[in-house]
């Protein structure tokens, strides 16, 4: 018989029962049933129960044995009572008489406990994720994770892409965040740079006269924490593909994921149409740029019904130029109490507050406006806005101005949480989008112009298109939302030369800057570049979706903390003083 093991704690079935057979696991849980002992005995692929009675010559052992203690048990395979069958378990049909035990490797005592889903501060599962990784929900997400993977290569190799590896240390390049530089020992005082994704190399794939390129690609951007997002490493579908226009990458890539939905979404019903929707839009009717379209809500511009009006506030806004109105409309939501849990809301998003109309019914059986807008508005601009939202008796609306940009986001906050609060978000399905249209440009705090997404997109027009006012220009750039989320980022890319210094140069990057820092890519350009365009999804947000999590952390192994700290293996350190010296460095002291 093997050293360890003739069957897994998965494996053993009624077919098995007077076999003599030997696992090794984890001690998942003792327990004492008055002179019997039983052990749920845990390896990756399933639970085993061992027992043992004061007649089994390794009752002793089994007596001593902690929690997450390994050991290896020989015994034979009894059938359980009809009434003792646990249709839970693969194995709950049978149950393993212990006649040895041996510890494998013994276990002190936990600092967390593996057994249940009890809810432990992160720091300390941080700490100890080899531990917290044998908990059923988190070793289930990681597995899960590992699936996807798998078919996602699958479904890109059916579809004729070819998997490459690009370099890991390279130079920087602006995409968005910081770096994570690299000293170089051999060349002092310069430095590589971990590469936030592989788009230059990925583009230089299609000038080399690879038709269809993916990779599974590690991508390293020094970001600020989220939820949604890792502060320090991720990984992404990579792909690009020649010869190529917007629509053809759609209709690559939505096969690919909604296929990943409809294997791993649980049975989650997956929207199969994927509607196109400008970026000035999507801002403009759910506040972001990834809209949940589970909630049915769309905001509206109501500017021309305050202008003017008795309700002064909004009224004196509207006389700046750039401003405007927005009504959320809240269906089922005319009640006073709900305008005041949305109105804590608002200020809880550091807002005073958010203004608000409730229809309800009049004493003469017709529909009314009220609250302190209807009132100051009067009964026929309070219809009219009811007309265009398509609200009735029983709805309401809230109400939000000044300068877009400086409102969009709590706006798309409050649609959010509306949704939410009045049960019209459509839980338990995914509904993706296609977000098109980006700007090219936008204007920074100190007036500069600058890209406001990937620098190496296509311009809609072409070199034409970048004589007018850059902040006019759109990008072949897109997004794929669901559920709230940016799961896909791409672009047509600009593969002229000319068309890319003209673009830099309004971004501020002059010739000689774009030679410096992009010249690899430059010069093959020169040398016959074809038409190209590509995505890349983030698998992380992926799993995180499939398996319904909120925190990006419960999918990925060995994840940092908030403050993109390892606290299991002590990241960042500082380094010894032979390492500064080989790469010719000093640090300054803390402020």
């Amino acid at each position: 018989m093997h050293a360890y093991r003739s069957h897994t704690c998965g494996d053993l079935k009624a077919a098995d029962a007077g076999t003599t057979v030997r696992l090794s696991g984890w001690v998942h849980r003792v327990r004492d049933h008055g002179g019997v002992l039983f052990v749920d005995l845990r390896d990756h692929y399933g639970m085993t129960q061992v027992l043992a009675d004061s007649d089994s010559p390794a009752f002793a052992a089994m007596e001593r044995l902690r929690a997450e203690t390994v050991i290896r048990i020989d015994g034979r395979v009894k059938l359980r009572d009809a009434s003792l069958v646990n249709p839970k378990l693969p194995t709950g049909e049978i149950e393993v008489y212990a006649t040895e035990v041996e510890v494998l490797g013994p276990a002190d005592e936990l600092p967390l406990p593996v057994f249940g889903d009890q809810d432990y501060p992160e720091e300390t599962r941080l700490a100890y994720r080899f531990l917290d990784l044998r908990r059923d929900s988190l070793h289930n997400n990681i597995m899960l994770r590992s699936k996807v993977v798998r078919s996602i290569r699958n479904r890109m190799w059916d579809q004729n892409f070819t998997e490459f590896q690009t370099p890991i240390i390279t130079a920087s390049s602006p995409e968005g965040a910081r770096d994570f530089l690299v000293p170089s020992r051999l060349h002092p005082g310069k430095f590589y740079a971990l590469p936030q994704a592989p788009q230059q190399f990925k583009q230089l794939i299609m000038v080399a006269g690879f038709d269809k390129y993916f990779q599974i690609a590690p991508c390293f951007r020094d970001e600020d924490p989220r939820a949604d997002r890792s502060p320090t490493d991720f990984y992404q579908l990579d792909l690009e593909m020649s010869f190529v226009e917007q629509e053809d990458v759609f209709a690559t890539i939505q096969p690919v994921i909604q296929g990943l939905f409809e294997e791993f979404g649980g049975g989650r019903p997956v929207d199969t149409d994927w509607p196109r929707i400008p970026y000035a839009d999507s801002l403009l009717k759910y506040g972001t740029d990834k809209p949940d379209l589970r909630n049915p809500i769309e905001m509206q511009v109501v500017s021309e019904h305050f202008r003017g009006s008795g309700f002064g506030i909004f009224a004196k806004l509207l006389e700046q130029e750039g401003t405007q109105v927005r009504a959320i409309p809240a269906p089922t939501g005319g009640s006073r109490k709900f305008a005041d849990r949305m109105n804590a809301f608002a200020q809880a998003q550091g807002l005073p507050g958010m203004g608000y109309i409730i229809w309800r019914k009049a004493e003469d059986g017709t529909t009314e406006a009220a609250g302190p807008i209807a009132k100051a508005l009067g009964v026929e601009k309070t219809e009219a806005i009811r007309q265009q939202l398509n609200l009735a008796e029983g709805d309401a609306a809230f109400f939000l101005g000044g300068r877009p940009d400086q409102f969009e986001a709590v706006a798309g906050r409050a649609r959010t949480e509306i949704g939410r609060e009045l049960g019209l978000t459509q839980e338990n399905q995914f509904k993706f989008a296609w977000i098109v249209d980006f700007p090219m440009y936008e204007k920074t705090d100190d007036g500069k112009i600058d890209f406001s997404h990937n620098p190496f997109s296509m311009p809609q027009g072409g070199m034409e298109a970048l004589n007018g006012d850059p902040l006019d220009v759109l990008g072949y750039q897109y997004d794929l939302a669901c559920n709230g989320y940016e799961l896909i980022s791409g672009a047509i890319r600009n593969h002229k030369p000319e068309i890319m210094f003209k673009a830099f140069e309004l971004a501020g990057y002059p010739a000689s800057e774009v030679e410096k820092r992009f010249g690899g890519m430059v010069k093959a350009f020169r040398y016959g570049a074809p038409p190209h365009g590509g995505c890349a999804a983030g698998i992380d947000r992926i799993v995180m979706l499939l398996a319904d999590e909120q925190n990006i952390r419960e999918v990925i192994m060995f994840p940092m903390n908030q403050r993109a700290e390892d606290l299991m293996m002590g990241a960042p350190s500082e380094p010894t003083n032979e390492q500064m010296r080989d790469l010719r460095l000093r640090t300054l002291p803390k402020e």
